[in-house]
């Protein structure tokens, strides 16, 4: 009589527990379908602020290269004085000079300022073109980023929008779930949830259909159904990994299958 009454003890635990975690598998379902509301959005937000933060971090750059160009210019343009400056000198020298020699010291001087000076012109001229082709680049970059920013603020929108809406029913949703896992046993519990984490569809526990398993539609033999419908212990699918339960359990009838 007492070795029944253990049995029956042991039955309604194991029952209960599986009863309770069908319970949080439907309430965890309903909250993946709120995820599911709410899409990629999460995920394209975070790209699109990546995305912005790439391109403010270019302009940047661009801003501080153009910034390097302009001091190399006013440096070039320095130089150009200097030499300048040193050929006026030259040449004032060049009417008192005493002999060849000096004569052509000089005007080698001369020479060598002059092409300092066109060397210094040259390098400006090129800085000018870098220059123009990073504004331009600051320019289209300036504009995608305005783009994205637009882009960004809306889909900012709908997903507050969105979140406003589920936000309620997903925290009731969680205090269900929390309130549940105490009447489950950790190795039990820690199971589904690893189950459910690798199942596609974030069941961890489903019902027979059809003679089939509700997860993977493998079928199952009529003795391993017995034993689901016994509720003596937890048992799982050989295919799918999912633990299985009887469709009364679940609380559905034959003719709702």
């Amino acid at each position: 009589m007492a070795t029944e009454q253990t049995k029956a003890d042991q039955t309604m635990s194991v029952e209960s527990r599986l009863k309770a975690l069908y319970e949080l598998q439907t309430i965890l379902s309903q909250i993946d379908r709120i995820k599911t509301i709410r899409g990629e959005l999460p995920l394209e937000v975070r790209d699109l602020e990546d995305n912005i933060e790439g391109l403010r971090t270019r302009i940047e750059n661009y801003t501080r290269e153009i910034e390097d160009l302009r001091r190399k210019t006013a440096e070039e343009k320095n130089k150009i004085q200097d030499s300048q400056a040193k050929i006026d000198t030259y040449k004032q020298q060049l009417d008192n000079v005493r002999n060849n020699r000096e004569f052509d010291l000089l005007s080698k001087e001369i020479e060598f300022q002059t092409l300092e000076i066109e060397l210094s012109e040259k390098h400006i001229l090129e800085y000018g073109r870098v220059t123009e082709n990073k504004q331009r680049e600051i320019a289209a970059t300036q504009e995608t980023l305005d783009d994205h920013l637009h882009v960004l603020n809306e889909k900012r929108a709908e997903l507050e929008e969105i979140v406003s809406e589920t936000k309620q029913d997903e925290e009731r949703l969680r205090e269900q779930a929390k309130a549940l896992e105490p009447k489950i046993d950790e190795r039990t519990l820690s199971a589904f949830k690893r189950i459910r984490k690798n199942a596609r569809n974030g069941l961890g526990v489903v019902y027979v259909q059809r003679n089939a398993c509700g997860g993977c539609f493998n079928r199952i033999p009529p003795q391993k159904q017995m034993e689901i419908k016994m509720h003596k212990k937890i048992i799982v699918c050989e295919y799918c990994g999912r633990i299985m339960i009887d469709p009364e359990l679940a609380g559905v009838t034959a003719d709702a299958e």
